[in-house]
């Protein structure tokens, strides 16, 4: 475990399943997989599916006539997917790149992809994917922050505003894509049939930290000069000592083929 400005950070895996752990993790994710209504038999996708947060609760409801198949590009996410599903026989998972999936055009019954996008070079490029491997009337669930309204609540106010804007210039590509999920989704020939949002709030400053990348942004933030190094460090120390408060909006969109 590394260390990010004096506090512990887990690798990327960890961080990942203890964040979907969260209060705020379970209920968005809960939401979402009522929202795509997977159903037994059905042939499930789970793009950029990481150390497999989501793949049981897929299976579960795909039972044991469907398939789910996760996919992701990174070596040590899939070896902890695999790690994680070895007992589910009717789990894939499968090495490869959003923008080109490893899927048979009109294959898939539902599909989603949550905290992706903003990643991608091109979303939109990869909801075309998600419409592509889809048969005609499957589902596509999306799911986004929009970094644009971080708030990490400090006296400081001038260094909270600035490393939310550094957050959302400097460090997310695709920093306020959760807003545009709907309009992408029209683009890609995609009907929307439900939105939803909710606000991950944060008490907890290590969850946070973990959750949210305080310590590792603003290291970067200070490095890049965007924010004064003591200053940084004393709206850091000051928020280690608490109270804290956090959040932020996640999106959510689902829609059909």
């Amino acid at each position: 475990m590394s260390t990010t400005l004096g506090v512990p950070r887990p690798d990327q895996a960890s961080y990942m399943l203890r964040a979907a752990a969260s209060d705020a993790g379970r209920a968005y994710k809960q939401r979402l997989l009522e929202l795509l209504d997977v159903r037994a038999g059905h042939t499930v996708l789970d793009v950029g599916c990481g150390p497999g947060t989501d793949l049981p609760a897929l299976a579960e409801r795909a039972g044991d006539t469907g398939t789910v198949i996760g996919v992701d590009r990174d070596p040590a996410m899939l070896a902890r997917a695999r790690s994680r599903t070895a007992e589910l026989r009717r789990v894939e998972i499968r090495e490869g790149d959003a923008h080109a999936l490893p899927v048979e055009s009109g294959t898939v019954d539902r599909a989603r992809t949550d905290r992706v996008l903003m990643h991608v070079t091109e979303p939109l490029d990869v909801i075309g994917e998600l419409r592509r491997a889809t048969r005609p009337g499957a589902r596509i669930g999306l799911a986004e922050p929009d970094w644009d309204t971080l708030i990490v609540d400090s006296e400081d106010l001038e260094t909270s505003r600035a490393f939310t804007r550094f957050t959302t210039e400097g460090v997310v590509r695709h920093a306020t894509v959760g807003r545009g999920l709907a309009r992408l989704a029209g683009r890609a020939g995609l009907r929307v049939e439900a939105m939803d949002a909710t606000t991950p709030v944060f008490r907890d400053f290590q969850e946070a930290d973990h959750t949210l990348g305080l310590g590792r942004n603003l290291r970067k933030a200070i490095d890049g000069g965007h924010i004064d190094r003591a200053r940084g460090r004393d709206w850091f120390a000051g928020l280690a000592e608490g109270p804290f408060y956090a959040s932020f909006t996640l999106i959510s969109v689902v829609c059909s083929r």
